[in-house]
Order: C-alpha cells, then structure tokens, then sequence
C-alpha cells in the first residue's frame, strides 16, 4: 500500500508551469521565475487546478530496446528523453517486460519505430541537449542532483566512461558540470543541492528516487547450493520456532560457505524470521549473533530487501521475493561446520560453495527520470527515518505548496514508507509512488475518451452475509502500468464482482491507461480511489487548515473518474488509527462519498462514523484459502438474524481474479458478492441513512 490543492475551478485556463534555467548568480526572484516560467522549449502546460501537467499530444516515436542495457546507457537515455520529449514526446523506452514489452506502447496506437542499436537515438537527438552533466560514481547520491541539473540546463546524465564517448564525434557534447569528488555523502549532496538548485526548480512536485538499484540477478542460485531446510506449511503465529541444527559439512572444500534464507510460501508474505545464529568450526565457534547487531555486520554478506524488527528480541525477516545471505569463512582443515539457527515461521534454507551473485551491486536506472528532467523537478531520496535526512527533507517539504504531490517513493521499505507518508502529510504533501513508472512524459500526451461506468443497481437487502472483494496497492503508478495490467487480462476477470484500487493522477499522468481500464472493465469491475483519495497521505496527519481545501480539489479528480469510493489508510506513528471526526467530516462534506474502506487489519467490521459515514475496515488477505478461512468463521460467528458485512482485502502481489472465482465457488447462499458501490448502498440502508 505500499501508495490538491486549493480551492475547485475546473473551468480556470490559467497556465502556471515549470521554470526556466537561472543561472548561478540569481536574482533576488529566481524562486518566483522557477516556479511560474515554463522550461525552454517546453509545449507542457499545467493548470493551476490541475494535479500533473499534460505534455504535447504524442504523434509518432523512436523506440529504444534498453532492458538489458547497463545502467549508465538507461540514465543516459531517460535524462535524453526528458529534454526531448519536453518539446514533443518522441522517444519511448522499453525498460519493462512484466506486461509484456509492447503491451502499453501497441495500446497508444501511434506509429512507432524499434531501433535496433539505443546509439542511434542517442545520434538522432544529442543536437536537442545543451550538454552533460557527469555524475560520481563514488557517491552514489550525485546521480540525483545530475539529474536536476540536467531539468535546469537542458542536458543529459552520463558516467564517467560516457561522457568520453559523448564528448566525441558524433556527438560532440560539451561537459557543463562534473561532479567527481564534489560531495562526501548523501547530506552533503542534498544539501548543495538545496542551497543552489532548488530555487531553480519546479516547486510544483518533488520527486524522490533512489540514484540506484541492484544489478539484474540470475534466475538460479551456484550448481553447489542445496536446500537443507523448508518449512512445509504455511505457519504464521511463530508456533514452529526453535532452534534448527543445520550441518553445512557438505559444503565445505572451498574457501567459504553461504547461507540463505528465503520465503518458502513467498505468495502470503509470511517468510522466515532469524532471531539468532552460531556456527561452529570441529567444536569452535567461529561467529555468532544476533541480527541488527554489530556482530552480524562481518557475515551479512547480502541483506538484499530483507528487514529488521526489535520483536522476539531482534531478527532479521524475509518474506515475498526478499532473502537474505550470510558468509561464513571456516579455518582450513575444518572437518565439520554446523549453524544453529533460531528461526520460525515459512523458512527456506539453501547453503552453497560457491559465491551467488549479490543485489548489493549496484547500478543508475531509468525510470521515472524523463518526467523529472522534462518538468525540471528536484530530485531527492532522503530518509524520514535518519534525522538529519528528516531534517533536510522537511525544508523541502516547507518550500512547496499545500497539495503537492511527491513522486516517487521512500528508502528503508516499510518504515520508511510510513514514516515517509506521515512527513509529506504533514506537511500538506500527498505521495504518488511513481519510482518504477516508465514514459510518463510519454503516457501524460496521450488522451482519454472513455466515459464512466454507470452505477450498480442495489440488490434488495436481506439477511445475508454481503462480501466485497478489493484489490490493493491502486495508489501506485508503477502498479497501474505493470501489476495490475497482468491482473486485469486474467481471464476470469468479470466472473465475480470485484473493486480494483487505482489512482484518480491516472487522468492527468497517464490517461491513456486510464482509460484502457475503463473501456475494458464488465459490469462486475469497479475502479475506486487508492489511498487515500486523489493521491497517498494519512488524514489525521494533514493539517487542519489546508485538508478540506485539498479534499475538495480531490473531489474533481474522484468525480472525473468516477472513481467515488476511497479506501482510505490513516496512520499515526506507523498505526492504524481512526478518522478523527474532522477529516471523518471532510469525506462527507467535500469528497461527498457514500463510505470507506480503510485500513489493512487482522479483523472486519463496519461503524458509522459521526453518525453520517460508514467505515468498512478491511481485512487482508494473501491466499484464496485465507479468504475461505475467513468467510466461514464469519458465518460461524453470525446469528442469521441481521445482514453481516464483511470486506476483503486482496494482496495484489499474491492474489489474482482467478483466485477470487475459486474462493467465490466456495461460497453458499448465504452469501452475496457485491461492488463496492451496492456493498456501501446496502450499509447505509441497514443503518437508516439515505443513499
């Protein structure tokens, strides 16, 4: 879930966009130029009503075939195509295959041409950059601020090693900034960047991107690496915890042995959890500790995305796709090797000779950075988490305007994304998670045409258990464009009603997605508003005095898409609290919706909040069997007497719509599967509020 405004005018045509160059020597009104001038040779035009500017109608594109490219060529290329498609977007990247690599570009339906060799491109439009800025490999953080120079000036990103070429013939570019050895860490980069760049910029938008991402993995692990422990049922509660003996004696002959945890049921999100581990050479130990410790510093040899939590006395998890390795270096001669392993829950154990490939790797992408450079937006990846990273990135956050968005997501995953998304409320800021969406200087010239669907007439109520299924995680751009095209062509898609997330920024950023969606959706799809409404942000945590401003200018982006039902996440320190009875207030009188769903909880249930809006809290599921589980304890626990209202959340990385049918069969006439329009319609009827 993982992811403005003043007041309404749909009809105001005043244009405020992006800024123009400024050079170093200022003036005294640099930030009110940034913030209102166009950049040179910019057709984008933005609204002042309007959530993200539109870009000039897409007519024909060069495309460049860059998935398996280093990173250094997709930073080199999207920095180019955000210069050049500022004028006119021209250049497409393909960067992604998980829909399939034509699959968005054939729906654009514009003529289009593959370049066999990405140089080509870089050829046909190295005339339109003013030059490169080069960025330090050594201080990774230098990739972003390159990339705000590169918005500011008109130019392209390269490496050192590109820029020898680009400085070459054909290309003849000239080098307008290198920043080898310029900063010494992420603050000081940032910091720089905020004293010298950011009256420069848009201070419409803030983007936050990590400058890096790990290397593309192989699909298997060394020859040598063998399971040698798997949990085999689906355990949760930590009932399966103790401490495993594991003899690693076959893998020794090498110089060192590796130890990996991953996630043996990866589609429930309940994977294996380390509290502590000894290993132990012919009787001696040679390491042992305890995860987050300074003691397991010298054997992690690759966290990759897996987490820390100060539960069970610390432990190291890793659920989903995620794992993680340890390297363990026993003396020569050793004759026997054991780890004693304290862990619990769906673990799987490989151990292996051979050293695996590590996502500590790292490397520049693409994504995202052509809209940065091309609305010539300050990029930022600062951690909520670190104070003095929370410190600098609230200045930031205090210079932009109330209902701003920040595109992009957060560093340190889950925490970060919560405390993230509470800062940005904070401070009158919702988040648009756009970090892994490709060509949206692209996808923001394409149209919309599709109408909204109309309302699902209401069954008459009885005394049932009404049920309504919502697909999560719709306040995520890259979601839209990748996952949910994949959930969305299933083919049993239609046969059960279902409520699919999505964002309401999709009119303005993408429109062409948007409406493949809508074309494409049965009588039995309903698109609603991810959280929390037009765009991700905790309520309680927004200030009083901008929120109902803000929900109103939402309210036209809700209505427009018809997408009139938000699920709503409110957190407060990392918790899921309720609406306070202002922001429960705001939902009624300005965002006018029937209800909400909110949360991702252990539990259902429905309260009517200030007497007037019912809450529906969802409860998450993972699995089909999770959902069964769940649907016939509910009928246990039900008297028969009244209707029971129970909403579902499915977790979009697990679940798919063939899944829901399954669940569904199983279902007696008890039940009623519903939208989530005619699911609040029958609350408010059985609670005596008018519809």
């Amino acid at each position: 879930m993982i992811r403005r405004i003043a007041s309404i005018s749909l009809a105001l045509l005043c244009t405020v966009s992006l800024s123009v160059g400024i050079s170093a020597a200022a003036p005294d009104n640099a930030q009110e130029q940034a913030t209102s001038a166009k950049p040179i040779n910019s057709t984008i035009s933005w609204p002042q009503q309007q959530e993200l500017p539109t870009f000039a109608k897409v007519k024909q594109l060069e495309v460049a075939d860059v998935y398996d490219a280093p990173g250094d060529i997709k930073l080199l290329l999207a920095t180019l195509q955000g210069i050049v498609n500022r004028t006119e977007p021209r250049i497409y990247l393909l960067e992604n295959k998980e829909e399939g690599k034509f699959t968005w570009l054939n729906d654009l339906d514009v003529p289009y041409k593959v370049r066999d060799n990405y140089w080509d491109i870089v050829k046909k439009f190295a005339n339109e950059a003013k030059g490169i800025i080069v960025y330090d490999p050594k201080v990774s953080d230098s990739i972003n601020v390159a990339t705000t120079l590169a918005g500011i000036k008109g130019a392209v990103v390269a490496s050192p090693e590109l820029a020898a070429k680009l400085t070459a013939a054909p290309y003849n570019l000239t080098v307008l900034d290198d920043l080898q050895g310029k900063f010494k860490d992420r603050v000081d980069a940032y910091t720089w960047a905020y004293e010298n760049l950011w009256s420069q910029t848009s201070h419409r938008m803030l983007v936050g991107l990590s400058p890096d991402t790990s290397v593309k993995l192989p699909d298997t692990l060394p020859p040598s690496f063998k399971t040698i422990a798997q949990e085999t049922t689906q355990e949760r509660d930590a009932k399966n915890r103790k401490v495993y003996d594991l003899d690693l004696t076959s893998f020794l002959g090498g110089s060192d042995v590796y130890l990996r945890f991953d996630d043996a049921f990866p589609q429930d999100g309940w994977g294996t959890a380390v509290h502590e581990v000894t290993v132990q050479a012919d009787g001696q130990t040679i390491a042992h500790f305890i995860p987050g410790t300074d003691d397991e510093t010298p054997f992690l040899y690759d966290p990759q995305s897996s987490q820390l939590s100060s539960g069970s006395g610390g432990h190291r998890f890793a659920d989903n796709g995620r794992y993680f390795v340890y390297k363990f270096t026993p003396p020569a001669g050793t004759k026997q090797l054991t780890a004693s392993v304290d862990m619990w829950n769906q673990y799987k154990v490989t151990a292996g000779s051979e050293q695996p490939a590590s996502s500590q790797q790292r490397e520049p992408y693409g994504y995202l950075r052509d809209y940065a450079v091309a609305n010539k937006a300050m990029v930022v990846w600062l951690d909520s988490n670190v104070p003095a990273q929370k410190e600098l990135f609230e200045r930031y956050l205090s210079d932009v305007e109330p209902g701003s968005p920040y595109l992009g997501w957060f560093s340190n995953d889950v925490d970060g994304e919560f405390n993230g998304t509470e800062v940005t409320s904070n401070h009158s800021v919702y988040v648009l998670a756009a970090d892994w969406f490709s060509n949206m200087t692209v996808f923001s010239g394409a149209k919309s045409v599709a109408g909204n669907a109309k309302p699902a007439p209401t069954p008459n109520l009885e005394n049932k258990i009404y049920v309504t299924y919502t697909f999560s995680e719709g306040d995520n751009f890259q979601y839209n464009q990748h996952r949910l095209r994949i959930l969305w062509d299933d083919p049993n898609r239609g046969k059960v009603p279902i409520n699919w997330t999505s964002s309401p920024l999709l009119v303005d950023g993408a429109p062409a997605m948007l409406d493949y969606y809508k074309r494409t959706a049965t009588a039995n799809d309903q698109i609603i508003a991810g959280p929390s409404g037009a765009g991700y942000f905790y309520p309680n945590a927004w200030p009083e005095s901008t929120f109902s401003s803000f929900m109103k200018q939402s309210y036209s982006y809700l209505k427009k898409t018809g997408m009139t039902i938000p699920y709503v996440l409110n957190r407060i320190d990392g918790q899921n609290v309720p609406l306070s009875e202002s922001k429960a207030n705001s939902y009624v009188n300005d965002l006018h919706v029937p209800g909400v769903f909110q949360s991702w909880e252990g539990h259902y249930g429905v309260e009517i909040e200030q007497g007037k809006l019912p809450v529906s809290t969802i409860q998450g599921i993972s699995t089909a069997q999770d959902g069964k589980n769940i649907l016939a304890d509910a009928k246990a626990k039900w008297d028969g007497k009244s209707p029971l209202f129970v909403s579902l959340g499915l977790l979009a990385w697990s679940m798919t719509p063939t899944d829901v049918v399954n669940m569904t069969a199983a279902l007696g006439p008890e039940y009623q599967v519903v939208r989530a329009d005619q699911y609040f319609s029958l609350i408010r009827e059985a609670n005596g509020l008018k519809n």
